[in-house]
């Protein structure tokens, strides 16, 4: 037997042929690229996130994205919902601790301060969504989703239209915050939730 076709009976490249890159043993491909599109979201807005770009951040090959996702929006809408998820786990975990109306008042007080207005990358992230999901019909059931998950965590301290009006004020605030050179205060944020609940 040549050589050549020793190689190539052993799966090995033969002389004068280029070599083949180990195949990576990556069960959790699927979910790093969720996590790697957010990274690439909070750094360059959803229309820096390109399967390019996703793929060239998470070192894989460009046809992974495609091999998980059937769209870009596909990929969009997975990592947003992780995104959304976080956000909302966050508060269910709030108003679960809260033994009052009034301590859920200000356990909401302090999951907008803390873990919305609080944090760039997710203020970030929650604007892009907001943004991407004006012009991307498959992002509007992400935000739908979210705000139903929102409104049920409330709905544990508040009745369901109280719910839905202070889950459309944190909506609100959430923009207001990020987009005003002049953005309110903690002590001004608990007012205006305090004012719905009276």
């Amino acid at each position: 037997m040549s050589a050549q076709a020793t190689a190539e009976a052993l799966g090995r490249p033969s002389a004068g042929e280029p070599a083949r890159r180990a195949r990576r043993y990556d069960p959790d491909r699927r979910e790093r690229l969720i996590a790697t599109a957010l990274d690439v979201i909070a750094e360059h807005g959803v229309e820096g996130a390109t399967h390019r770009a996703i793929a060239r951040v998470a070192d894989v090959p460009l046809g992974s994205t495609t091999y998980h996702f059937s769209s870009l929006d596909e990929l969009l809408a997975a990592a947003f919902t992780v995104h959304g998820e976080q956000v909302a786990g966050a508060l269910e975990e709030w108003m679960r601790a809260a033994p009052d109306q009034q301590a859920a008042l200000d356990a909401l007080a302090r999951h907008l301060a803390e873990d919305l207005l609080g944090n760039e990358r997710t203020l970030v992230l929650a604007v892009e969504l907001y943004v991407a999901a004006a012009r991307r019909p498959a992002l509007r059931a992400v935000t739908q989703d979210w705000m139903v998950r929102s409104r049920r965590a409330l709905e544990l301290h508040f009745d369901p239209v109280t719910a839905r009006e202070l889950d459309a004020l944190v909506e609100g605030l959430v923009l207001h915050q990020f987009l005003s050179t002049d953005p309110m205060t903690p002590e001004q944020v608990h007012s205006a939730l305090l004012r719905i609940t009276r």
